[in-house]
């Protein structure tokens, strides 16, 4: 073969060998020979039979392709020794090793290092293993095998993941009902295949570097509960097929850069939502009339986008908003899906993130249910701020800031006792703040900022306390230790003149001084001739106070 006559001197200096395309056939021979070896291409050729377990590779091999030849078998386990390995690819052979055990063979050192494994187009079957040992792993290709079972719920895929290709194994998916590949690093599209998992309940996908179109087929999916899309890259408008997923209660897509009109059939076609994120996108028009049937909702975000319009005053039909709530009546609320009748139903998470207190927290379940939310900061909505808004006793947040909303803050807004954070700031309100809002004896945060506000601030909070209020709070002490904060170019100004002012006197009086003595010879002499005459009547003046407390003992 090719390679054995390659073992002369050769065999010590060669570090790159590309054979792609040849005739080449027999056996994979033993290729450790080959010391210095870094890359080596053998793909399309005729390369047959099993790959013995004796052969080795190279130490300092990092990228090997054999695809597209003919070898069977698995993979022998001194492959997973090959500490330098980077990239493998035997794709479009007929490898038919089990894939547990060739992950068990590339345990080694190799997982530490490898970045790239392709064995697609294969004949490897078994189910799915734990593959996060993998640590750098970043492209992970095994379609077109038989791969078979159910994948696991609790599977676990490499830190560095970014490209995974299961498609076409025979993997039972018709039973996953939980699906979390969350706060990793996929990117290219969303494969669309989602119609073969009929049982999907809960599908998270956010936290990726996913791009394209959000997949046609996930609207097939008539139990989905959680779809979770958020912080990702995609694009274009929200599918119309989703309109299918009437079970939906959790939609989360925001942070993307989705674009187009909001569909209206959200509100009329999935009236079981709960939390409804689309906040961070490029979303323009209207708020659609028909979100008024979203009567369960208790989380609406619509914010950082480009809506625009009116407020509309059916938001009173929010009715899960109307009723206050407290964490008794949540106590131990888990969410459900439907498994098997042996089974039964399985709980999962349901987790949003919210903007709260001027940063992003995640709450989850029973607390979530808490905390009832309206947020539509930072678009370009106009008219006034509907008068209906005072039913919602429910409410804990509320923040219309960054719009363009005219009029008066309604009067009777103190009637939202529950309020815990409201933002009405940059808008173009008018008139005096209502004196109901002394009622919300909960209200942690209250900005009404660059408005045109006029009239006196409201009296006679008799319970307010902490500065710059004498009263203390009931510990004694204030609530919150006031921050009092420089703008940022007012401190940076005060520490560059200090610095400066610092830095210059200190140099003019350093030459002053020594650049005096330097350059006169006769103020040098006389300088060092004080310092001596000092140093000496320092001398005398201590010899002379220790001779007098000797004699005084």
């Amino acid at each position: 073969m090719i390679l054995q006559w390659l073992s002369g001197c050769a065999r010590f200096s060669l570090q790159e060998l590309y054979l792609t395309g040849n005739q080449i056939n027999g056996t994979l021979p033993d290729l450790s020979i080959f010391s210095a070896l870094k890359t080596l291409d053998i793909s399309e050729n005729q390369l047959h039979g099993k790959i013995p377990e004796s052969n080795k590779l190279p130490s300092l091999l990092e990228s090997l392709s054999i695809r597209s030849n003919i070898l069977e078998g698995g993979i022998p386990k001194s492959f997973g020794n090959a500490c330098a390995l980077r990239s493998l690819d035997m794709s479009n052979n007929s490898l038919s090793e089990e894939f547990p055990m060739i992950i068990h063979h590339l345990s080694g050192c190799a997982r530490y290092s490898l970045e790239q494994l392709s064995l697609s187009m294969n004949q490897i079957n078994g189910t799915l293993p734990d593959l996060s040992i993998f640590s750098s792993l970043r492209g992970l290709y095994l379609y077109g095998n038989k791969l078979n079972g159910e994948i696991p719920k609790d599977i676990k895929f490499p830190p560095q993941l970014e490209e995974l290709d299961m498609q076409s194994n025979s993997l039972k998916v018709e039973t996953l009902y939980q699906l979390d590949l969350s706060n990793n690093r996929f990117s290219e599209k969303i494969s669309d295949c989602w119609s073969h998992f009929k049982s999907l309940s809960y599908l998270d996908l956010s936290h990726n570097n996913f791009s394209g179109r959000i997949p046609t087929s996930i609207g097939s999916l008539l139990n989905l509960q959680a779809l979770l899309l958020r912080n990702n890259n995609l694009t274009n408008a929200i599918p119309f097929s989703l309109r299918n997923c009437t079970n939906l209660v959790m939609l989360d897509i925001a942070e993307n850069k989705l674009s187009g009109l909001i569909p209206a059939w959200i509100g009329s076609e999935l009236q079981e939502l709960q939390f409804l994120s689309l906040g961070r996108n490029n979303f323009h028009g209207s708020l659609p009339l028909k979100f008024c049937y979203l009567s369960n909702i208790l989380l609406l975000d619509l914010s950082l986008n480009n809506m625009s319009g009116q407020i509309p005053k059916c938001i009173k039909n929010f009715t899960s908003m109307t009723q206050k709530t407290s964490s008794r009546d949540y106590h131990g609320h888990s969410y459900f899906v439907k498994t098997s009748q042996f089974s039964g139903p399985q709980p999962y998470d349901l987790n949003a993130l919210l903007m709260w207190k001027g940063s992003e927290q995640m709450f989850k379940n029973s607390v979530l249910l808490l905390l009832e939310s309206i947020d539509l900061s930072s678009n370009h909505f106009s008219g006034e701020i509907p008068l209906e808004i005072e039913n919602l006793f429910g409410l804990v947040s509320l923040n219309l800031s960054r719009n363009h909303l005219t009029g008066k803050i309604p009067s009777n807004i103190g009637k939202l006792t529950s309020l815990d954070f409201l933002d009405l700031s940059r808008n173009h309100l008018v008139g005096s703040i209502p004196l109901s809002l002394t009622q919300i004896d909960r209200l942690g945060m209250l900005d009404l900022s660059h408005n045109n506000l006029s009239g006196e601030i409201p009296t006679d909070n008799l319970d307010l306390c902490g500065p710059p209020l004498e009263k203390l709070c009931i510990d004694g002490k204030p609530a919150q230790e006031p921050i009092v904060k420089l703008p940022e170019d007012e401190n940076l100004l005060f520490t560059r003149e200090f610095y400066m002012s610092m830095a210059i006197g200190f140099v003019i009086s350093f030459w002053g001084v020594f650049g005096s003595i330097l350059i006169n010879r006769s103020w040098r002499h006389a300088y060092f001739k004080f310092i001596s005459n000092f140093s000496d009547a320092i001398y005398v003046m201590a010899a002379v106070k220790v001779f007098k407390w000797h004699h005084r003992g």
